[in-house]
């Protein structure tokens, strides 16, 4: 598969996006770089409507689509409120297929922003594709697949890189968008910088698929449902396989451990996927002294950090 990836659309994305979602705060902590003995940035994307940085993709995606286009996705939260976040703000209705188990909050969340959200059993892409297949009227949006997505999520490279250079970029795989984006802008621009992928032990399947080059699935069970993947999309893992140097694995009590470093040293709560990067920095002997993290995902099930 060739590159369909592209730096300039990231460029002219940081220009259009909604700038609620652009140039998160990001910094160096004394506290957290001393806990985890080496300089880590952190890059804050909890700190925008959606508390996630799904934003930056579904806005970008969102502005490509006729007003009235119907559009269906599947989510465990915080795609599917960037949908309707963004799918409100440009015209664009939006069905949300989730598990039956969805986080209560994040549910809420999708509703309060217009979206339809859908419970379909422990099943919900089947269900999505079943729906989409009786409705000639409705697009499926596929969070991994999507260009635009990716490249929207890739202004977090450009923004990071502000702050630079560094030795390793460590970012959190769920679909893949953003390891994508942030690792074709850092490529291009910053190409001794490693990239770096982190998934739950508890679902390996990114990063199986990664090092075989092409889909593996795995059961999965971990805390972290943001990364809860299964099911890799093939178009996210052929460009992981150009873009990302390495992958690592993190337990839950690892993940869990790194949220609750968040929330002690940076103020900050973190939903356990949004952890991950911290938990591999903690955890493993990655290469370098001065990496960046990024945090995202603040929609947390009540009790989950006690």
């Amino acid at each position: 598969m060739e590159m369909d990836l592209d730096v300039g659309r990231i460029a002219q994305a940081a220009k259009t996006i909604d700038p609620a979602f652009l140039n998160t705060p990001q910094y160096f902590d004394e506290q957290l770089s001393a806990r985890l003995g080496r300089e880590v940035l952190v890059k804050v994307e909890t700190a925008n409507p959606l508390r996630s940085f799904k934003g930056r993709g579904a806005d970008f995606l969102m502005s490509g689509l006729k007003p009235g286009t119907r559009t269906v996705c599947v989510s465990s939260g915080n795609f599917g409120q960037a949908m309707a976040f963004t799918g409100r703000a440009h015209g664009v209705p939006v069905e949300v297929f989730v598990r039956s188990d969805i986080n209560p909050a994040k549910k809420a969340r999708m509703v309060a922003f217009g979206a339809e959200v859908i419970e379909a059993g422990d099943d919900p892409l089947s269900a999505a594709h079943e729906h989409v297949d009786r409705h000639a009227d409705r697009v499926f949006i596929a969070d991994g697949k999507e260009a635009a997505v990716a490249e929207g999520a890739g202004t977090i490279g450009l923004e990071l890189l502000e702050s630079g250079p560094f030795d390793a970029v460590v970012v959190q795989v769920g679909d893949g968008a953003l390891i994508n984006g942030v690792g074709l802008w850092v490529k291009e621009h910053a190409p001794g910088t490693r990239v770096i992928g982190v998934c739950a032990a508890g679902a390996p399947s990114l990063a199986e698929s990664w090092r075989a080059g092409h889909v593996v699935r795995r059961g999965q069970h971990t805390v972290a449902e943001g990364i809860n993947i299964d099911d890799p999309v093939p178009e996210s893992v052929a460009r992981m396989r150009h873009l990302v140097d390495d992958f690592v694995l993190v337990d839950d009590e690892a993940i869990l451990a790194a949220a609750r470093l968040a929330r002690d040293t940076l103020g900050l709560l973190v939903e356990p996927a949004g952890a991950a990067g911290l938990a591999a920095i903690a955890t493993h002997d990655l290469p370098g002294r001065r990496l960046a993290a990024i945090l995202t995902g603040s929609n947390l099930r009540p009790g989950v950090l006690d």
